[in-house]
């Protein structure tokens, strides 16, 4: 029997990577993006999450039976954190009731390897106690800085979207009605965000030296799309609340082997 799946983030990237390979083994698909997707809509801003999530119950017909949040930029811009944090986790708490009515209901999110990088640890407790405004306005103050700083809201982003998906999923909401909550954090993935930067020696030589992939080197997006469509099917049952590093090797590169201290 077919499943009915919300992707974020369809148009380009992992997000058309998992909606291509969903809509090949014969699942329905609605994809949301900014443009040339089934919803057209901008997950920067409150109103636009709140009418995707509208629409996206509307064309379901009320059945949804997984959320895969691909949409994300890492611009360093206080428009990083909006896109990235709240235009993913206002978006699931919108359909967070729709989605528990499904018999197998899932929620998977994109991550980073970036979550392990050096953040702001003042945006990102911003970005967990639900204040957007606070939010911007720290995102802001890092841009001003310069470029480095301004970096910052990317990887501030991403560790407290693994974060949230952490704390959120062993809530009612989540766990208490049925389903698993995930995140998938990539390495480097070779798309048209990265394609110029790995185009010359010294750009691969600095990405590379961020996140070393000793296992198959940069991966296709295709890679990250097997992944998560497994963590948004009916066989997944219990993995929950976790951050896979499908990175390669970085993660076990750069943390070592004791991560529990």
């Amino acid at each position: 029997m077919n499943r009915t799946y919300i992707i974020t983030g369809s148009a380009s990237g992992i997000g058309a990577a998992t909606a291509e390979l969903l809509t090949s083994r014969g699942e329905r698909v609605i994809g949301i993006d900014l443009r040339g997707a089934d919803i057209e809509a901008d997950l920067s801003t409150p109103a636009g999450r709140t009418a995707a999530a509208a629409q996206a119950v509307e064309l379901a017909g009320g059945s949804i039976d997984a959320v895969i949040a691909c949409a994300g930029i890492s611009a360093p811009i206080p428009l990083t954190v909006a896109v990235n944090y709240f235009g993913v986790t206002e978006l699931l708490d919108a359909l967070a009731p729709t989605l528990a009515k499904s018999a197998a209901p899932r929620a998977v999110v994109v991550s980073s390897m970036a979550s392990l990088q050096a953040n702001s640890p003042e945006l990102v407790e911003a970005l967990l106690s639900g204040d957007e405004e606070l939010s911007l306005k720290i995102g802001q103050q890092l841009a001003d800085e310069g470029p480095r700083s301004g970096y910052l809201n990317y990887p501030s982003s991403k560790r407290a979207l693994s974060r949230w998906v952490r704390r959120e999923s062993i809530t009612p909401t989540w766990a208490g009605a049925g389903i698993p909550l995930n995140a998938v954090a990539p390495g480097t993935v070779i798309s048209a965000m990265t394609t110029q930067l790995l185009a010359t020696p010294e750009g691969r030589e600095m990405v590379d030296s961020n996140v070393p992939m000793p296992l198959n080197y940069h991966s296709e997006a295709v890679v990250l799309a097997r992944l998560l469509v497994w963590l948004a099917s009916e066989e997944n049952t219990h993995v929950t609340g976790q951050t896979i590093y499908a990175d390669g090797g970085a993660d076990a590169t750069l943390r070592g082997d004791d991560i529990w201290s």
